[in-house]
C-alpha cells in the first residue's frame, strides 16, 4: 500500500488533458475494485441472480468515484503547479473517501487506512486520525517515495527531504504505537459473552419452514456458552428469518426468553422487526402502506435484545443500508425503482432504520456461584449489522452516546469463501482502536471474533464451521480524541478540496491568471 500508487503518478504527470487522466484512472482503478471486491456479487451456486447484477454493477460503477481525486489533482495542477498538485493529493484522495460514506449510494469499503489492519503497532495513532487520516499517510507516502525518485538524479538534496520525510513518518507512527501499547491500561470492568455461530446456508434459511429446528439449535449452542460461563449471548445477523415480536411467534419468543430467565442471561441477537404506525405515531417518511391502505408499517433489519430480568425488548433498526441488496438507492424519490429492483431471500426492502441506539442491561454481581453482593452492574452495547462496520465516523455516535463495548451481528455466508469476510473482519480492527473499544464481531458461518481496545484479535472462529466463542471483554468509558471530533480531518480535506474549484471557477469566469 505504501508505493503501490507509484505507478500511476507515472502515468497521471504523463497526460495532460482532464480526458486523458480520468481515462487511466478508471483503468487503473476498475483494476483496483476488480481486484478487491470482485466477490460482491457472491458468484456461487444458488445465488440470487439479481445479487449478481448488482454485484456486477458496483464493479463498474464504484470506480467512478476515484476520479474526484484525479479530478481535483487536474484542477489543482492548471490553477497551481503539478508539484503543489500532487502534495494536494492525499487531501483530495479523502474528499473523495468521505464522499463515499454520504448518500444512498455510499459503499466506504475501500478507505485505505482499513487495509493497514495488520500493522497493529503503525495504526495506533487511529485513535486521534481514524481510518481517514491512515489513508492520508499512505498516500502521503506514495507521492514522497515517487517524488523522491523523480528528483533522485537531478535534485539530490531535495529528493533526501522527501526520503527524511517518509521517515519521520515512519518513525513517529511506529513510536506512537510502542508508546500506546505499552502505558494503555484495558479496563477491569469485564462481562463474559458468548458468541454463537450456527453456520447455516444463509439461502435455505429463508425458504426454510423448520423455525423450531433452527429456535433449538441457537438454544443448545447457547447453553454450550452458558456453561462456560457467559452472561450475554450474542446471535448472528436476521438468525431466525421471522418478525419475532409478532404475536404470530409469540411461541418462539416464549421459548427464547424462558431459557434468558432459567440461565440468567442476556440476548443480543439480529432479527428482522416490523413497526406499525399509528396516526399520532411519528411515521418515518419511507413508510410502507398496507395493501387496504390503512395502516402504515416499516421493515427494519434489526438487532433485538432481551434481559433474563425485565420484560422490555430493545430494538435497532440498522440505519446504514447496503445499496441495491438491502434497500433501493433513492427509492423514496422514486417509488418505482421499488417493484423493479428486489431480490429474494427477505432482504431488498427494509426501511431505514430512525436512532443509534444503545442496548443497556443491568445485572446483579456475583460474588461466587451461589450469592449474591446486593449491589448491580449495567453495561451499555451498541450493536452494528454487517455493513455499518465500515462506517468510521458513524460508529463513533454511538460511542459518545456511552457504548462500552461494540458487538457487530452479520452473515457473510453469501460471499463463500472469498476475500470478502476476511476483509470485513479487518475492518473491525480499526473501530476498535479509534474508539479504544472491544469488538465483538459475530457472523452466521464467520469470522466470528473478540477483538481487544488495541485492535488485536483475542480469540477468532474459522470460516465455515458452527462454533461457540467465549471470553471476558472489557468495558471501556473513556472518549478517544478521534471518539469526540472525528470530522476534523475529513473537513479539512473538504475545504482544501472546495478552495481548488472555487479557484478552477474563479478563473473561467474571470479569467484570472492565478498561481
Amino acid at each position: 500500500m505504501f508505493f503501490a500508487l507509484i505507478p500511476f503518478f507515472y502515468v497521471v504527470e504523463e497526460r495532460k488533458g482532464l480526458a486523458e487522466i480520468n481515462k487511466a484512472s478508471y483503468l487503473t482503478f476498475f483494476i483496483f475494485n476488480l481486484i478487491t471486491i470482485y466477490w460482491v456479487g457472491s458468484w456461487q451456486t444458488g445465488t440470487d441472480p439479481f445479487l449478481m447484477i448488482a454485484g456486477g454493477v458496483l464493479l463498474f460503477f464504484s470506480p467512478l468515484l476515484f476520479l474526484i481525486p484525479t479530478t481535483l489533482y487536474y484542477f489543482a495542477k492548471k490553477n497551481l503547479n503539478e508539484k503543489s498538485a500532487l502534495l494536494l493529493f492525499p487531501f483530495f484522495w479523502l474528499t473523495y473517501e468521505y464522499f463515499y460514506t454520504l448518500t444512498d449510494i455510499s459503499f466506504p469499503w475501500l478507505t485505505l487506512g482499513s487495509g493497514l489492519s495488520k500493522f497493529n503497532v503503525f495504526i495506533q495513532s487511529a485513535d486521534f486520525i481514524g481510518a481517514f487520516g491512515l489513508s492520508v499517510i499512505v498516500i502521503y507516502i506514495n507521492v514522497f517515495i515517487y517524488l523522491a525518485i523523480k528528483y533522485y538524479k537531478n535534485k539530490p538534496r531535495i529528493s533526501a527531504v522527501y526520503i527524511l520525510a517518509i521517515i519521520l513518518i515512519f518513525s513517529l507512527s511506529l513510536l506512537y504505537g510502542v508508546y500506546k501499547k505499552s502505558t494503555f491500561n484495558i479496563s477491569s470492568h469485564k462481562i463474559k459473552v458468548g458468541l454463537i455461530q450456527p453456520n447455516l446456508n444463509p439461502w435455505e434459511k429463508w425458504k426454510s419452514n423448520k423455525l423450531n429446528d433452527l429456535k433449538n439449535e441457537y438454544l443448545i449452542l447457547s447453553q454450550k456458552a452458558v456453561d462456560k460461563g457467559a452472561k450475554v449471548l450474542i446471535w448472528p445477523e436476521t438468525a431466525l428469518p421471522i418478525y419475532l415480536n409478532t404475536p404470530g411467534y409469540s411461541k418462539t419468543k416464549n421459548d427464547i426468553t424462558e431459557f434468558l430467565i432459567k440461565t440468567k442471561t442476556f440476548l443480543l441477537t439480529g432479527m428482522p422487526d416490523i413497526k406499525y404506525f399509528n396516526k399520532n405515531d411519528r411515521i418515518p417518511i419511507d413508510a410502507k402502506v398496507t395493501e387496504n391502505g390503512n395502516v402504515k408499517y416499516a421493515t427494519y433489519n434489526s438487532v433485538l435484545g432481551f434481559s433474563y430480568n425485565n420484560t422490555i425488548v430493545q430494538h435497532y433498526g440498522k440505519i446504514k443500508l447496503v445499496p441495491f441488496g438491502e434497500r433501493v438507492p433513492f427509492v423514496n424519490t422514486f417509488k418505482f425503482l421499488g417493484d423493479i429492483f428486489t431480490w429474494g431471500v427477505g432482504l431488498g426492502g427494509w426501511n431505514v432504520g430512525q436512532d443509534t441506539t444503545l442496548f443497556v442491561f443491568n445485572y446483579d454481581i456475583e460474588s461466587d456461584s451461589t450469592s449474591k453482593t446486593g449491589k448491580q452492574d449495567s453495561v451499555k452495547i451498541s450493536s452494528l449489522v454487517c455493513y455499518e462496520s465500515v462506517y468510521p465516523i458513524f460508529v463513533t455516535a454511538f460511542v459518545r452516546k456511552g457504548a462500552q463495548l461494540i458487538t457487530v451481528v452479520t452473515n457473510d455466508s453469501w460471499y463463500g469463501k472469498s476475500s470478502g469476510p476476511y476483509q470485513h473482519k479487518e475492518i473491525s480492527v480499526l473501530r476498535a482502536i479509534e474508539n479504544r473499544r472491544s469488538v465483538i464481531r459475530v457472523a452466521n458461518g464467520g469470522i466470528s471474533c473478540i477483538i481487544d481496545p488495541m485492535g488485536r484479535t483475542i480469540k477468532e472462529t474459522k470460516l465455515f464451521t458452527k462454533d461457540v466463542l467465549v471470553g471476558n471483554v472489557s468495558l471501556e468509558s473513556d472518549l478517544t480524541f478521534y471518539s469526540k471530533y472525528p470530522m476534523i480531518i475529513p473537513l479539512l480535506a473538504v475545504l482544501i478540496s472546495l478552495t481548488i474549484l472555487f479557484l478552477t471557477l474563479f478563473k473561467k469566469i474571470f479569467g484570472a491568471n492565478l498561481k
